[in-house]
């Protein structure tokens, strides 16, 4: 036993030294048959008759380079090259390995036998003594290599090549290094109260992050873990209208049978449906249910498939759908109309309070501000109209937070006489110190009546008073001819038309920035004075973008009397914020121009709601066009409005039915407006906490 074991170890290092002979061997004959500089292959693109071996070039000088060309290297910018013509013969190649057994292996392949996919490269040591012959295919990890070495040994830091950096990368890589080096610096240098500081701004981010919103688009929820997530919901709703149109027929064919059975699988799918939205809300039982109901309309089609009542029945079902979506559509304008336009309880209540308080304590004779400011145009002068105490409030607020130099400005407040004390009451206990306030009811204007103001008159005109507050007139709900909001008397308000009396209601100014009730100011607006209007009445923000929110967005451009006056692709601009020059408009007639386009519009012809519609006409070539940036709209209608433009806005306006004071309000544009309410008065605690 003992014997048989050493004659293993003997035959054992037999083989090793058998190996190491051959070895020695075969490395000379290796030189003998491989060009003395190395070539890698890689896979390459170029077609074998077209491509060059490449191999990359020293970047010194040295003493085999002309031996290099002599064997068939040709200098280049980088990178040495092949002569075409040795590869023309081929290279002999002779690779050596060891096997799995241990043991050293050796074959040749001459290059004119590889496919087109290998290419040679060529990698030098630091003393260009060393070569490597590499065959490499491009997307895979195989590799065979030959070496060949001379006498001189080079170190192991030689034997490492490394690839080659474009100078545009070694930039980039040096620019990063040097941006990570400034930002640490920073970081090292930073005072205590930096880094709190970014740590609050942080922490006030993280709190201001819907993740409710964001989780409704997100990819980790449960119905985007399959791209076909809703594939068996959309079956069964399909088998649903397809068990509808053969029930039908059955029944009308008196397959009483099948009718009942179709009836039954409808009801079991709708029950598997649910609620779900997707197929990971679907029922366990879903796709058991939605294979019976397949056999069933399967027996369904071969018992009463009839292609043309099966058409009659789909186009009976669509048409009935239709029907029930135009119902359903005029039902939810109506709420929405309604929830918009109805005074919610605080709302109500808090007018109540201060009117209550103002008569009681006796303030009918105190005054807001001093009368020489009121007149004075050296300085800033707001106009605000409306009936709303909360809005305006917040309206005034807003302005005076930002404004530089609060004591020039001047806010000029009509309103109704319901709402005048309440108005007068809140001002009066929060007076926007040191800017002057006054408030004003429209019915002392005693110039306003019917013999001078067009809608006045026509609010005396029995077929307005018809169809503004008449339920029964032709246009009503359940007639369906025109859209509700058309019939809001609120459109023929007088506070909504006083904006075309300014020089009447202001006559010793000579400029005022008009503000609607439902905005609210983030940045100072002195600036807007000093703005050249080029000779026109009116700056305004337009609202065109493509095709919306032109002229004949809003007229009716099949009137004569529109069409021949007003271009329709005309650009839209928005009341809201509008700086008026009272000089330019006394000059022009304006109001003039108003009532003549607003007494043709008797009938609804020309333009059926609002004061926009007769604004646009009436300063028809008289708008100055201001950036955008000074007010933005659509905070009270469109849920997608830029947040960046937001934040940069000088006056955000929530026009439209979802005012920030409603339930109704988008949430994600309330804490713009909600900032400037003082909830902690107590007429606000005691309307909106009981």
């Amino acid at each position: 036993m003992e014997l048989f074991s050493s004659r293993n170890v003997l035959g054992g290092g037999l083989q090793l030294i058998i190996a190491f002979f051959l070895a020695m061997i075969l490395v000379p004959s290796v030189r003998s048959e491989v060009s003395s500089d190395t070539v890698p292959f890689k896979r390459s693109s170029i077609l074998p008759n077209q491509r060059d071996a490449k191999g990359y070039r020293r970047l010194q000088a040295c003493q085999n380079c002309r031996n290099e060309q002599e064997h068939g290297f040709r200098t280049g910018s980088l990178a040495g090259q092949l002569d075409s013509r040795e590869l023309d013969g081929g290279v002999d190649i002779t690779v050596t390995y060891i096997d799995f057994l241990g043991k050293l292996q050796t074959f040749k392949v001459n290059s004119r036998n590889l496919s087109s996919s290998w290419v040679w490269e060529s990698s030098f040591g630091a003393n260009h003594t060393q070569a490597m012959v590499v065959l490499r295919r491009e997307g895979s990890s195989q590799k065979i290599v030959s070496g060949i070495q001379d006498n001189a040994q080079p170190s192991t830091d030689q034997n490492q090549q490394t690839a080659p950096i474009s100078p545009m990368k070694l930039k980039r890589q040096q620019l990063r290094q040097k941006r990570k080096e400034m930002r640490t610096q920073e970081l090292i240098n930073m005072s205590k109260e930096t880094e709190l500081e970014m740590q609050r701004a942080a922490i006030e981010r993280t709190k201001q992050f819907n993740n409710i919103v964001r989780g409704k688009y997100s990819i980790w929820r449960k119905e985007y873990n399959n791209p076909h997530s809703d594939s068996t919901l959309k079956l069964l709703k399909d088998q649903i209208i397809m068990a509808k149109v053969y029930a039908g027929i059955a029944r009308s064919r008196n397959v009483f049978d099948l009718y009942d059975s179709l009836m039954r699988h409808i009801k079991d799918s709708r029950q598997a449906i649910g609620d779900a939205n997707s197929d990971t809300e679907l029922h366990e039982s879903a796709l058991e249910r939605a294979k019976a109901m397949g056999h069933a309309l399967s027996v369904a089609r071969d018992m009463l498939l009839d292609t043309d009542v099966v058409a009659r029945k789909l186009r009976t079902m669509v048409q009935s759908a239709d029907e029930s979506i135009n119902a359903v559509k005029k039902h939810n304008a109506f709420l929405v109309q309604h929830a918009a336009k109805t005074i919610p309880k605080p709302l109500h209540c808090l007018p109540l309070q201060l009117t209550t308080d103002y008569f009681l304590h006796n303030y009918t004779s105190k005054e807001l501000a001093d009368k020489n400011k009121l007149e004075d145009p050296f300085l800033y002068h707001y106009a605000i109209f409306s009936d709303n105490v909360l809005a305006t409030a917040v309206v005034v607020n807003s302005t005076v937070i930002h404004a530089k130099e609060p004591e020039k400005h001047v806010f000029h407040i009509v309103t109704d006489r319901l709402n005048y004390a309440a108005m007068r009451m809140w001002f009066i206990v929060h007076p926007p110190a040191p800017a002057a306030i006054n408030v004003e009811n429209i019915d002392d204007f005693k110039w306003l009546n019917s013999s001078y103001c067009s809608v006045l008159r026509q609010l005396e005109s029995a077929r307005i008073k018809e169809y503004y507050f008449k339920a029964n007139h032709p246009s009503s709900l359940s007639v369906g001819n025109e859209n509700i909001k058309y019939r809001n008397p609120k459109y023929l308000s007088m506070l909504n038309h006083l904006r075309f009396y300014m020089p009447e209601v202001y006559p010793k100014l000579d400029k005022i920035l008009f503000l609607d009730d439902d905005i609210v100011v983030q940045k100072d607006l002195t600036p807007l004075w000093s703005i050249d209007l080029k000779g026109m009445v009116n700056g305004a923000v337009e609202t065109c973008k493509e095709s919306f929110h032109r002229f004949d967005t809003y007229l009716n451009f099949s009137h004569p009397k529109i069409s021949e006056n007003f271009d329709p692709q005309a650009c839209g601009w928005a009341f809201g914020m509008n700086i008026f020059d009272l000089k330019e408009w006394k000059k022009r007639n304006i109001t003039g121009i108003y009532h003549y386009w607003q007494d043709l519009n008797e009938d609804r012809k020309l333009w059926k709601l609002g004061s926009l519609p007769p604004g646009l006409i009436t300063f028809y070539n008289l708008t100055y066009p201001l950036e955008r940036s000074w007010h933005v709209l659509g905070l009270g209608y469109d849920p997608a409005v830029n947040t960046s433009e937001i934040e940069n806005a000088a006056v955000i306006h929530y026009n439209g039915n979802y005012k920030p004071w409603l339930d109704l309000a988008f949430t994600k544009y309330n804490s713009y407006w909600s900032k400037f309410v003082k909830f902690d008065n107590p007429y606000i605690q005691s309307c909106y906490m009981d």
